[in-house]
């Protein structure tokens, strides 16, 4: 059965355009108006009180979504913030120096993290405030064990990886492995989730008491923009200095003259923020629940795109597009929902798709494609189609 149909409004929108991006910016359900007017509807109807509504109707029913979806046993550890960067200064924040010490704070991570943590760290660490380990996402196939003996090796701070590589499409496939790893009881350790939720199914009952985990709906969770939140496991990072006035909901009473906090994932809540985005984040849940459309059944329609897809590109190559760059293959390689082509025209390649309405993206020398519930496995060979036009001399 087509799911593109579901989709109808956003791909009328610009019927001439073929959106292979699906891993950057997703397409939008139909569903997500619906959502968008409520938010609407209940700003202008509530007014004032739009917030009790916000906070006792739809957050509680977003952080059921999401905690179903990653097997967590307790909703109220979910955090909501309009983006991951708002939750990576405050786990920054957490960090030391703390009174009466005099040191940069140990991190471990990856060479291959997103801007929204690569690029805060780079800049605190020129200025001497971090001390940051990165470890070489490539070769892939003994990246496990390398990050693995790092992180045993103690002496960090925070530990932060991605489980699924944003420039690559590379699985980390045992979170549960990487995270046990880790040496130090306080040490803060963080999973950013952003390709793989609702991408791949992922079970996180194994670290969900030990592991941060963050992620959004931009992208596989097809609700766009302001939805985006972390998992707090119990006890890590209890009170952070980088604080909204919200993480004061449900506080507990502290000490005398401290600043008090929520005891549950209320604790990493900011300040204001638009909420439509949880509203439509939760119009697209319920609509995937409606047709019993779990993500392992989207993970397998995505795949089965992706199979068919360069099955059509072994028959008929494409200038720019050789399957032997791709730095993951699907059915050989545990990868997420796009593929990665490196090259060192994927700027060009990208402009030039784009310049026919064809729309990718690139990250320095790779060139992304990325896949979704509106693409067919028998419209495989119509993509490649375009896409050659684009590109072929």
């Amino acid at each position: 059965m087509s799911h593109a149909r579901h989709f109808s409004r956003f791909l009328a929108a610009d019927p001439g355009r073929l959106h292979l991006a699906a891993h950057s910016h997703h397409g939008w359900p139909d569903v997500t108006e619906a959502g968008q007017r409520q938010a609407w509807l209940d700003a202008i109807t509530l007014a004032d009180r739009k917030w009790d509504k916000v906070f006792g109707e739809v957050v509680p029913a977003f952080q059921v979504h999401v905690a179903r979806r990653l097997a967590l046993s307790d909703p109220a550890t979910i955090a909501v913030a309009p983006n991951t960067f708002d939750f990576v200064r405050r786990l920054l924040s957490c960090l030391p120096p703390r009174p009466g010490e005099n040191r940069p704070a140990r991190i471990l991570t990856t060479d291959a993290e997103f801007h929204s943590f690569a690029r805060q760290t780079a800049r605190l660490e020129e200025d001497g405030r971090l001390k940051v380990t990165r470890i070489a996402a490539e070769p892939f196939d003994s990246f496990p064990a390398r990050f693995a003996e790092a992180a045993g090796q103690g002496g960090h701070d925070l530990v932060f990886v991605s489980q699924v590589f944003f420039d690559s499409g590379y699985v980390v496939e045992d979170l549960a492995g990487l995270v046990g790893a880790v040496r130090g009881e306080e040490t803060l350790v963080v999973v950013d989730g952003y390709h793989g939720f609702m991408a791949l199914p992922t079970d996180l009952s194994a670290i969900g008491n030990r592991a941060f985990y963050l992620a959004g709906g931009y992208k596989y969770a097809m609700s766009g923009e302001g939805a985006c939140f972390m998992h707090c496991p119990p006890g890590y990072a209890p009170r952070p200095p980088d604080t909204g006035w919200y993480a004061a909901f449900g506080a507990l009473a502290g000490d005398a003259g401290s600043v008090a906090y929520a005891p549950d994932g209320g604790r990493f809540l900011g300040a204001t923020f638009d909420p439509s985005g949880l509203y439509r984040f939760n119009a697209v849940m319920d609509w995937l629940d409606g047709l019993d459309l779990q993500v392992d059944a989207i993970d397998a329609h995505v795949r089965s795109v992706m199979t068919v897809f360069l099955a059509a590109l072994e028959r008929r190559p494409v200038a720019g597009l050789d399957p032997a760059a791709l730095l993951r293959r699907p059915g050989v390689d545990a990868t997420g929902h796009f593929l990665t082509f490196r090259t060192p025209q994927a700027g060009s390649l990208q402009e030039r798709m784009m310049a026919a309405n064809v729309v990718a993206d690139h990250r320095r020398d790779r060139l992304r494609l990325g896949f979704a519930l509106y693409h067919e496995p028998a419209d495989a060979d119509a993509y490649l189609a375009r896409i050659a036009a684009a590109l072929d001399d």
